[in-house]
């Protein structure tokens, strides 16, 4: 009974204030909305990001590993026996058939060969319709960028433009696009679009896997059995663990030391090392998204219960306790959160259709709307329990502070005092930085801290920002300094009969600056755990520049030089010596001379690999290669279009057909990771300038509020309307200076500082991004927006009614 006592004032209370005051709190309860949808958005985003990978390959039969001998007629069947192998499916490296009205060149690559695959390795997660039968040459799957790219989905049929055998010799004797199909036209009906770590579209356009029954309806077709390869992507029962052991047998059964094989474990966990990456990126959105809603709505509810405790001094002094005080200035505020956080947890179930983000969004096995209740339950509890802990503690320390209690005053407001400047600019200096006393205490920190936010964060959105797009515009950051390449030959057979004598000619034109004749084979290391491309560094005339973090190029046959993740995944450094075995030579060592670059291949990134010098590569692989690649640079500012018409005249000039082949380069993957990771820096730039722009107009505004008397004497005794006018601009103008002299530092070296984490974790060469444009304007658009901020209250602080507020104050 006592305590239904104690709760009585409390609840009478509550019953008289809220009518009065519904208003407030409906703000207050869009706050918390805005806020908890916000941040909740962005955490259950980030929490369905980094779990992308882990939960898509637990519904999925992942493959261990991809052989690629890419050699024709190769015997698989040895392969398929040993212990260690448990499905195994076969593809042909080949360009299978076109898409009728997709587009010239957008074909359909590598044919299955095995009914396995898709069903008993990388068996896909079906997001809509039904799995293919492998034994129906007419049906096909898709991935789930397919219908956005090609308007073709469940439901849809395509027709399959195949090449003719003469056609499919023609390429396989050649290296060269045979040109439009002119074989047969197959209708293929799309039953069903799926996704796992295979069938993800890693460029966006989605993909499309017809059935083994088309390949062995039309073989002759799509294979030549001369000229084709046939590689393989096989799980093994023991997993990554058998790995060793399996390159070993594969050496062993085959004769071949030298076959690339790639560990998909080891691709699904750079997978997940991206997805982490922009996982963390959104965490960190989170966070600062966080501080910022803390302070937005941590001063609203002090404000709302400082004004609640001053009305409720009455009833202290007819009995109410300084606990029933508290509570009662709070109960307003904790039912506004309740309110807030429920609409704040519809909006990140609303939003949570378009997350995850950047990479883990092709890797996520449940797109759509999905409810995380781990994280919206905690949110429901934490949320409102630690807005009635704000609100009770600032109730309880209204109570607690002497209304009379002086602000220190601010030195630059004193120095501003002591050396005569005008009245207007004293006054409005002390209204930005003195906080005041007692009821006319105005939110100057809050300010502060909001001004010195908004330009440190929108600054080093931009200098992030400058970054990007600098590497995007600039493939030389990740090692790829030419602009111009051609396909040689493969598996030791070469298309052209006197590539260096093609090559040559090439070099000797004006407009080019380097060349470099490759050869590529696949490395393994004496432990069979890690397979290392190496290209082999010939220049032809002109050398080709490469981009090396530190060391030196290869000089002698022992030297190397290491593409950072192959370093990282070696666990050595400049100096270090690692055995490596090749189709000519088993456990030769090899010193690290270097880090830097490899141009991106059909088997490598530009990030895994290396390269030895002429000599080094003979020792190792003799005159045996699995590619053979020209790469060309051109002098800057030549039009790349013009010099490579000039370049196929040079070659073909040398040897008819030769310059068929050359053309540029695709744009990076990494690019495209980077372009999606750009964004949400942006988001929190925008999102701390809007804060900026509330604390900064809530400070402008509350200081004519709360300061009117003092305008107002300053008024009676002379001073003019657009005198106080200039009271709020010069408020406004301080709050810009201190937020540019703090803020402009803190913002470029924020900016720098997350983009040489971005480039060390990408990876790729660092450069201080440029944001010479963003400095520039940063000062004029901080002082326009303030300024701006100002005219209302400005005009409002000129129009004060004078006799009035000195009559009632």
């Amino acid at each position: 009974m006592s305590k239904y006592r104690e709760g009585a004032p409390v609840l009478a209370w509550v019953r008289l204030d809220f009518p009065r005051r519904w208003r407030s709190l409906a703000v207050l309860a869009l706050l918390v909305s805005l806020a908890a949808g916000t941040v909740l958005t962005a955490v259950a985003g980030a929490r369905r990001g980094m779990t992308a990978v882990a939960r898509l390959n637990e519904r999925v039969l992942p493959a261990t590993t991809v052989a690629l001998p890419n050699q024709p007629g190769f015997d698989w069947e040895p392969v398929r026996a040993l212990p260690e192998v448990e499905t195994l499916a076969r593809f042909a490296v080949a360009s299978a058939f076109w898409i009728e009205g997709a587009g010239e060149g957008d074909n359909v690559d590598f044919p299955w060969l095995d009914a396995s695959y898709l069903h008993a390795v990388e068996r896909p997660v079906v997001l809509s319709g039904r799995m293919s039968d492998p034994a129906k040459s007419d049906e096909a799957v898709v991935s789930n960028g397919y219908p956005k790219h090609y308007g073709k989905g469940v439901g849809d049929s395509v027709v399959a433009l195949l090449y003719t055998p003469e056609q499919v010799a023609a390429y396989g004797a050649t290296g060269v696009e045979p040109g439009p199909p002119a074989g047969p036209k197959v209708t293929l009906h799309i039953v069903g679009i799926v996704r796992s770590m295979w069938v993800a579209d890693a460029d966006d356009a989605g993909g499309l896997s017809a059935t083994p029954a088309l390949l062995e309806k039309y073989r002759a077709n799509m294979v030549n059995p001369e000229t084709t390869s046939i590689n393989a992507l096989i799980r093994l029962r023991g997993g990554e663990s058998d790995l060793p052991k399996f390159r070993a047998d594969l050496a062993r059964v085959s004769g071949r030391g030298d076959i690339d094989t790639w560990s998909l474990p080891d691709a699904r966990r750079a997978a997940q090392r991206r997805t982490l990456f922009e996982a963390t990126c959104m965490l960190g959105f989170a966070v600062a998204a966080l501080v910022a809603s803390l302070l937005l709505v941590g001063q609203a509810i002090a404000r709302y219960t400082g004004a609640t405790v001053e009305d409720l001094r009455t009833l202290r002094a007819l009995g109410m306790t300084s606990r029933q005080s508290a509570l009662a200035a709070a109960a307003g505020p904790f039912v506004a959160s309740v309110v807030g956080v429920l609409l704040g947890a519809g909006v990140a179930i609303a939003a949570s259709r378009w997350f995850p983000i950047g990479s883990a969004s092709v890797y996520e096995p449940t797109p759509g709307t999905h409810v995380d209740w781990t994280i919206l339950g905690t949110a429901l509890l934490v949320v409102p329990a630690l807005v009635l802990l704000g609100a009770v503690v600032s109730g309880w320390l209204a109570w607690q502070t002497p209304a009379a209690r002086s602000s220190r005053p601010s030195a630059v407001a004193t120095a501003a005092r002591r050396i005569g400047l005008p009245v207007p600019v004293t006054v409005g200096t002390r209204l930005a930085l003195e906080t005041g006393r007692g009821r006319t205490a105005v939110p100057v920190r809050p300010a502060l801290v909001g001004a010195v936010t908004g330009v440190a964060g929108v600054l080093a959105a931009f200098t992030f920002s400058g970054g990007v797009a600098d590497a995007a515009g600039n493939p030389a950051r990740f090692g790829q300094t030419y602009q111009l390449a051609t396909f040689f030959g493969a598996s030791s057979i070469d298309y052209a009969a006197r590539p260096h004598d093609v090559l040559s000619g090439v070099a000797a034109l004006p407009d080019v600056t380097g060349v470099n004749d490759a050869r590529v084979d696949a490395a393994n290391t004496a432990d069979g755990k890690t397979t290392v491309p190496l290209f082999s560094y010939e220049p032809v005339g002109k050398p080709l520049d490469i981009v090396l973090t530190s060391g030196r190029m290869p000089a002698t046959d022992s030297d190397l030089v290491l593409a950072p993740s192959s370093a990282d995944a070696l666990h050595i450094g400049i100096g270090g010596r690692v055995k490596l075995s090749g189709s000519e030579a088993a456990g030769r060592e090899m010193t690290v001379t270097g880090i830097g670059f490899v141009p991106q291949g059909p088997h490598n990134g530009y990030a895994t690999g290396g390269y030895v010098s002429p000599a080094g590569y003979a020792a190792l692989f003799g005159k045996n290669f699995k590619f053979h690649f020209a790469f060309v640079s051109i002098r800057k500012g030549a039009d790349p279009q013009q010099v490579l018409l000039a370049v196929k005249a040079a070659a073909n000039a040398v040897e008819p057909g030769s310059g068929g082949g050359f053309e540029e380069p695709e744009q990076l993957t990494a690019v495209r990771q980077l372009q999606q990771v750009q964004r949400l820096p942006l988001f929190l730039g925008v999102f701390l300038a809007l804060l900026a722009i509330g604390t900064v107009g809530h400070a402008l505004a509350t200081a004519v509020r709360r300061r009117r008397h003092d305008l107002a004497v300053l008024r009676a005794l002379g001073m003019t309307r657009r005198q106080a006018r200039g009271v709020v601009v010069t408020q406004a103008t301080v709050l810009a200076l201190v937020g540019l002299v703090f803020g402009v530092p803190l913002g470029v070296a924020l900016g720098r500082t997350v983009w040489r984490i971005v480039a060390d974790f990408t990876p790729l060469q660092y450069a201080p991004p440029p944001a010479l444009w963003a400095l520039v304007l940063i000062g004029p658009v901080a002082l326009l927006v303030c300024n701006a901020l100002a005219a209302w209250p400005g005009r409002q602080a000129a129009r004060l009614r004078i006799g009035h507020i000195l009559r009632t104050e």
